[in-house]
């Protein structure tokens, strides 16, 4: 039986993945390459639309990379590349932007949302043609299955609508992707807001656990959390958002249910759950941030490996944009 094929990215904009992240994608890519064709990225392009320090740019591109491998993504199994090493990503955006209409991309809600804040003569074209250079990252690798979160839904149908537009004005050319929305079971929440999604642009790194964070550090985050009045640890994500993350994140890590947790902590009170929590924590993330702290020490074998993983890419980029030029009627 052919496996289906799996593409998703991550942008490098941070100096670490937070939990959010890993529980959200990164753990479920690990599962996912068991048993499918995965293609995984690191989208240092689609990082291009804020303005970025070069070194910043650089080092977190190799500490993603060194996370996403420490967390369990094996090159053997998967693909691993940067979006910036295969052009055939930006040449392929470009046919989707001439396939897309203006009102169409305009509606794109988070283009809407982030230049809304920034103002239009402080947003980059780039953020506007995001859309369709994502819809090419997708395409390029005829991608069956798109994991992706929620928030992305929208760019996912755009990618679907662009696919089946071309292939019905030019013929068959692209894989029409079905999104494979992740699994939002644990959805972790801000410690010090925890009814906002842990982020990476949250206005405090306080509430944010990392995984490059020192362990102190993050025990530290977890035992000064915000909770709730009362003292008894019971899940009611409205009156008790602060404890009902807590034994979300709890949860996720050990794969203990609600109830259990809730058992084990009934004469209880606060004090006691956040240092059980922030055991868990710390140590489920301890070998994952050695192991990346290890990779990050020999940054030739980090970057043999994304070159190798940047080969078998472009065996796949190449052939797909062959065929998309030679349907358009681009001379060979």
């Amino acid at each position: 039986m052919t496996r289906k094929r799996v593409l998703s990215g991550i942008q490098p904009t941070a100096d670490s993945f937070h939990l959010g992240n890993y529980l959200g994608a990164v753990k479920q890519w690990v599962e996912l390459q068991e048993d499918h064709d995965v293609f995984f990225f690191i989208a240092d392009l689609h990082a291009l639309t804020i303005e970025t320090d070069p070194a910043i740019l650089r080092r977190r591109t190799l500490v993603s990379v060194a996370q996403l491998l420490a967390a369990g993504l094996d090159p053997h199994q998967c693909t691993l590349f940067l979006q910036s090493h295969i052009s055939q990503h930006n040449q392929l955006g470009w046919i989707m932007e001439c396939q897309t209409g203006f009102g169409e991309a305009s509606r794109m809600t988070q283009f809407k949302d982030k230049s809304q804040k920034s103002g239009t003569d402080r947003t980059a074209v780039g953020l506007f043609t995001y859309p369709m250079l994502q819809a090419a990252d997708i395409l390029l690798y005829q991608a069956d299955r798109v994991p992706v979160g929620e928030d992305q839904r929208q760019h996912i149908e755009l990618t679907r609508d662009l696919a089946g537009r071309f292939n019905s004005r030019y013929g068959q050319t692209f894989q029409v992707p079905e999104p494979h929305i992740l699994k939002s079971g644990a959805k972790i929440n801000d410690l010090q807001n925890p009814t906002a999604k842990m982020s990476k642009s949250a206005d405090s790194m306080q509430g944010v656990i990392e995984i490059m964070d020192t362990p102190e550090s993050n025990a530290k985050k977890i035992k000064s959390s915000m909770t709730d009045a009362g003292r008894e640890v019971r899940f009611d994500q409205v009156e008790k958002p602060g404890i009902s993350n807590l034994m979300t994140i709890h949860s996720a890590l050990t794969g203990n249910t609600i109830s259990q947790i809730e058992t084990e902590f009934e004469s209880k009170g606060y004090g006691d759950f956040k240092g059980a929590v922030a055991e868990i924590v710390v140590e489920y993330l301890r070998p994952i941030r050695a192991k990346a702290l290890a990779l990050l020490e020999d940054e030739a074998s980090l970057i043999k490996i994304l070159h190798s993983g940047a080969d078998k890419a472009r065996v796949v980029a190449n052939a797909t944009l062959a065929k998309t030029y030679e349907n358009l009627g681009l001379v060979p």
